[in-house]
């Protein structure tokens, strides 16, 4: 009876993942309909999507970011509104504000006006043009996923999902996110131009009379099950232990954050660089987002198991915007994403003689 079960089960686990790759594969493929390259950016999105994240896309203007993300939101059944934030944006402009309401009787009462953050998909344009009292509006959302407004709180629609765009900071008129914001963020995607076959083919499509626009392909409800099923992925121990010590490696004083966390990282995983050019590392969040950005990795690719070398390929767009740089590191250019490619160098995915971290 009991290898039956396990049979059964086997079988079932099977079908789910059989089931989440095809749902995905058609999410995907209907986003590659619209979008000219860019696979990576997408897998991105769709892997923070499933995770239950948010994402931040820094890219030069005219690269395509809002139209991925217009595209990601036809392609899903769900509701989605846009946010153009400008340096005269104020907060009641995205949450809402209470408004005077007179009824039929001439009697009059506040009534709550719901902003464009009530939606399921969210797309924050230019997110950086907009002040930082204005970017921290955000803040509980992203979180909490409610809105505050005087004293009464507000519950989002669920699934809820944000997706903002960036120009790098070294454009004119823009702020820099706050910290503790950008570490709502699950990943930070960088959008590079694309090659000269994709502009040939944005070319194409864009200056002729043919308008291609997504379909709707998956479902709020469909979404949800997804996310259930990332949540079930079990980690091994040793996989968990490799994401802590990537975490732990992240930080210029690394004994004290192992400390912190209960870890232990020897002397020979301390890294030069980060020491040397890393101010603030990385929170418990960038730890949640390596092991569920694995997960659906996994998935992905057809196990129901997590693996070092999952965790190791989210750690970039997981960790680059969770490392504060000192001002040695901001006056020397130096990239996160290097920094981060020096810490798995380093960080062996087994302790020697099976020790745990």
């Amino acid at each position: 009876m009991t290898q039956v079960a396990e049979t059964t089960t086997a079988q079932q686990a099977a079908q789910q993942i059989e089931g989440f790759r095809s749902n995905v594969r058609k999410l995907r493929d209907e986003i590659a309909r619209v979008i000219v390259g860019h696979e990576e950016i997408v897998e991105g999105v769709v892997i923070a999507l499933l995770s239950g994240g948010h994402v931040l896309l820094e890219g030069v203007p005219g690269l395509g970011k809002t139209m991925m993300v217009k595209t990601l939101a036809e392609a899903i059944d769900l509701t989605f509104s846009r946010v153009q934030f400008t340096p005269d944006l104020m907060p009641a402009d995205i949450l809402g504000t209470n408004v005077l309401v007179e009824e039929e009787s001439g009697r009059r009462h506040f009534e709550f006006q719901r902003g464009p953050i009530f939606a399921h998909i969210v797309l924050a344009d230019e997110i950086n043009r907009a002040t930082p009292k204005t970017q921290s509006a955000l803040l509980e959302t992203m979180q909490e996923q409610t809105v505050t407004v005087s004293k009464t709180t507000y519950q989002l629609p669920q699934p809820f999902f944000v997706l903002a765009t960036q120009n790098p900071l070294e454009m004119e008129g823009t702020y820099p996110l706050p910290e503790a914001q950008l570490d709502r963020f699950f990943f930070k995607l960088r959008v590079d131009f694309p090659s000269a076959d994709a502009l040939h083919t944005i070319l194409d499509r864009t200056t002729s009379q043919q308008h291609i626009h997504a379909k709707k392909v998956l479902g709020g409800p469909e979404l949800l099950e997804l996310r259930s099923l990332v949540r079930q992925v079990p980690v091994a121990r040793s996989v968990q232990d490799f994401a802590v010590r990537i975490l732990v490696g992240t930080h210029p004083d690394a004994d004290k954050a192992a400390k912190a966390l209960g870890s232990k990282v020897e002397k020979a995983d301390k890294n030069d660089l980060v020491r040397r050019f890393v101010r603030y590392g990385g929170s418990p969040r960038g730890a949640q987002a390596l092991l569920l950005g694995a997960k659906v990795l996994a998935l992905l690719d057809g196990r129901f198991a997590v693996s070092c070398a999952d965790v190791a390929k989210v750690a970039r767009p997981a960790l680059r915007h969770r490392l504060i740089l000192n001002f040695e590191g901001q006056a020397e250019g130096v990239s996160t994403d290097d920094i981060i490619g020096s810490i798995l160098a380093k960080t062996p995915e087994a302790l020697p003689g099976g020790a745990r971290s």
